[in-house]
């Protein structure tokens, strides 16, 4: 039942992500990278969250002087496959062209996103690897959660507008907002997954 939650979470927050790349007003500078490495060099979102997530584990491996956490590529799968599905069902049916209709996609595709990963992470199996090199970055460097975060965020996003990703003003309501969703959505799923798992 345990990974029956994990799989439900990562579907549902990939739904998240799909919704904010289709609205056309700014995804996450991650999502944003992965979104401009398809429009520049080829194939499909998903596969790009599985490439850049297995960099990712390379370099959290390499940062830590550890084994690589293969496992971490599990979640990456799961997400990759996830993001594509959604991108595919929604391709010709949510495309958005007034700003209302726009915003109203994307503050749902937000809400989701917090309420798969509250989802996710409630079932302490993998979590993906940006979380995990996060975590890494603040250990090593000794610093804070928020400071390592943005840390990582900065990076993408200036790779993001390289390449010409979905940057907006739902990059800067992800970045100020996915934080305070995540938290309001972390009981709720608490309560959720243990009365059923527990």
């Amino acid at each position: 039942m345990k990974y029956f939650f994990y799989v439900l979470g990562i579907l549902i927050l990939t739904l998240g992500i799909s919704l904010t790349i289709q609205s056309n007003l700014g995804t996450s500078p991650f999502d944003a990278l992965l979104v401009g490495l398809a429009k520049n060099i080829g194939l499909t979102v998903g596969s790009w969250e599985i490439i850049i997530s297995s960099l990712l584990i390379g370099c959290d491996s390499l940062l830590k002087r550890d084994k690589p956490e293969i496992l971490g590529l599990v979640t990456a799968f799961v997400t990759g496959v996830g993001i594509d599905m959604w991108l595919f069902l929604f391709h010709n049916t949510i495309t958005p062209n007034l700003w209302f209709s726009q915003a109203i996609c994307f503050g749902i595709g937000l809400v989701v996103i917090g309420l798969g990963t509250a989802m996710y992470l409630q079932t302490n199996f993998v979590p993906i690897p940006i979380d995990r090199l996060t975590l890494t970055i603040q250990e090593l460097a000794r610093t804070s959660l928020f400071f390592s975060r943005t840390f990582i965020y900065l990076v993408f996003l200036i790779l993001a507008l390289a390449l010409n990703g979905p940057i907006g003003i739902g990059t800067l309501l992800t970045v100020c907002l996915g934080g305070l969703i995540l938290d309001w959505f972390m009981p709720f799923t608490k309560k959720m997954v243990g009365c059923v798992l527990y």
